[in-house]
C-alpha cells in the first residue's frame, strides 16, 4: 500500500495510473476504521483498478469543537487494516493540504437538505461535508466514489454536490448498505467511545427503527415516531430526532399514502455519545 500525505504526490501517482487507462475508486473516511469502512473498500476493489482511501478528520464539518477533539483517531491501526484488506493507496493529509492557507471560498445551495434532521441539529455540518468532498474529488479525480448508507442524509448531500458541480458529473456515486453488529447496532467510529453497557443498550436504536417499519400502514405516521421516541427515552436515550421522511427528498412525512418510499431516521445520545441510524421502511 502506498501512503501519500502531499496533494502533489498523490496527484502525480493518479495521473500515471490514468495514463495507463486504470480506473480510480475512492473511499473518503475520517479514520477510526471498522468493518463498515472495509465493506466500502471491498466494493471499491471489485469495481475499480486502483482503490484509494483517504483519512482526514475534517474540522469544517464539526459544529461542536468538543466533538472534534473527542473524535477517535487510530491511524496506526487503520493503516494496518487497510494494508491487510488490499488497499492500493492511502491519502493521509494534513489540514494545510486540504485547505491551503485555511481558505474556503465556496458555499453550496443544498436547499431543504441542510434544514432537516442532521442539518437542523448540526448547522453548517453539510457545508463542511461538501467543502471537504469537493476538495478531495478535485485532488483524487475518481471514476467511482463509495459512501455508506448509514449516513443517509450525507449520501443525498453528496449527490446534490455532484448536481451542483459540472466538473464532477462523470463521478459515479455508490451507496453501500449499512453494516451492523449482531445486535443490529450500526457500525460507527463513534461506537469506540461507548462503554460496554452503552454499546449493549445502543441496539435499542435499531429496534426502534424496526418497530417503525413494522407498525407502518397507510394514514398518519406521527404516532409511530412518537412511540419510537418513547421507547428510546425509556432506555435512557436523549433523542435529537426520530422521524419518517420521503426517501427521495427527506421531506418529513406525517401521513403516508401507502405507496411513497419512506425512510425512518434517528439521532440520539447515549451518555455523551451521539449515534445516528436509518432504515428504508417502505
Amino acid at each position: 500500500m502506498k501512503v501519500f500525505q502531499k496533494v502533489a504526490d498523490i496527484q502525480a501517482f493518479i495521473s500515471r495510473k490514468k495514463d495507463q487507462n486504470l480506473s480510480i475508486g475512492f473511499v473518503p473516511t475520517m479514520g477510526a476504521l471498522h468493518e463498515g469502512h472495509l465493506a466500502l473498500l471491498s466494493a471499491c476493489k471489485k469495481q475499480c483498478d486502483i482503490a484509494v482511501v483517504s483519512i482526514f478528520v475534517n474540522p469544517t464539518q464539526f459544529n461542536d469543537k468538543k466533538d472534534l477533539e473527542q473524535y477517535p483517531r487510530t491511524i496506526a491501526r487503520d493503516m494496518q487494516l487497510l494494508a491487510n484488506k488490499g488497499c492500493d493507496v492511502l491519502f493521509y493529509p494534513e489540514a494545510s493540504e486540504i485547505y491551503p492557507a485555511g481558505a474556503i471560498t465556496r458555499s453550496y445551495d443544498l436547499g431543504e437538505l441542510e434544514k432537516v434532521f442532521e442539518g437542523a441539529y448540526r448547522p453548517g455540518h453539510f457545508q463542511g461535508v461538501c467543502q471537504v468532498v469537493d476538495r478531495l474529488f478535485i485532488i483524487i479525480k475518481p471514476n467511482q466514489a463509495f459512501f455508506g448508507q448509514k449516513d443517509y442524509q450525507q449520501c443525498m448531500v453528496i449527490k446534490k454536490l455532484i448536481e451542483l458541480t459540472p466538473a464532477f458529473s462523470s463521478i459515479n456515486i455508490n451507496i453501500v448498505p449499512t453494516m451492523r453488529g449482531e445486535s443490529g447496532l450500526a457500525l460507527s467510529s463513534r461506537n469506540m467511545l461507548l462503554s460496554g453497557e452503552e454499546r449493549k443498550n445502543a441496539a435499542t436504536i435499531y429496534q426502534s427503527l424496526l418497530f417503525m417499519k413494522d407498525k407502518l400502514s397507510p394514514g398518519p405516521v406521527k404516532t409511530i415516531a412518537d412511540e419510537a421516541t418513547r421507547q428510546l427515552e425509556l432506555k435512557g436515550f436523549k433523542p435529537d430526532y426520530v422521524g419518517i421522511a420521503d426517501a427521495s427528498t427527506l421531506e418529513p412525512v406525517t401521513e403516508w399514502d401507502g405507496k411513497k418510499p419512506l425512510v425512518a431516521l434517528i439521532a440520539a445520545f447515549t451518555g455523551p455519545v451521539r449515534l445516528i441510524d436509518n432504515l428504508v421502511i417502505a
